[in-house]
């Protein structure tokens, strides 16, 4: 059979229908560096859809058009959300953007910074606003304890 008969079913095809990222339904709270973060991830993404469509013809190289549009739509998406969250230097409860040090009821101790969604890195020590510790923590005080999947977490620092 001729491949001019067959359906295109290459990856560059498939990858021209990239569905979006999804988009958290939570407010967009960010920290001033959450804030950079997203700018600087919405200049790449302006940068790649700008290559993309510089390179020429658009059904040469469908996947990077389509990854470049799908990651503009994004971050614009995110950059227009954005709600800027001072941290208070004095507060004597954990908020947002504040940094915590938990014990945990094995002796454990477990430090995180709680920040927005797209900054959020645990392995780095940070940990978003709407995770489960996260909202368990906040609004508390040194001394103060939660439970959260059978473990208790007693915090021992705030700052």
């Amino acid at each position: 059979m001729s491949v001019a008969f067959t359906k295109e079913g290459d990856l560059e095809a498939t990858a021209a229908d990239l569905p979006d990222r999804p988009i958290s339904p939570h407010p967009n709270l960010v920290t001033p560096e959450g804030l950079a973060q997203i700018d600087a991830e919405l200049a790449t993404a302006r940068e790649a859809y700008n290559a993309a469509r510089e390179a020429g013809d658009v059904q040469t190289d469908r996947t990077a058009m389509a990854r470049a549009t799908r990651d503009l739509r994004y971050w614009s998406a995110r950059r227009s959300s954005a709600q800027l969250i001072e941290t208070p230097a004095d507060s004597p409860t954990l908020v947002f953007g504040g940094r915590v040090t938990v014990e945990r009821d094995d002796g454990e101790e477990l430090s995180y910074r709680i920040v927005g969604e797209d900054e959020a890195d645990p392995a780095a020590g940070s940990i978003s606003y709407v995770a489960p510790l996260a909202r368990a923590l906040l609004g508390k005080g040194v001394g103060d304890s939660a439970s959260l999947n059978r473990r208790d977490y007693e915090i021992v620092a705030i700052g």
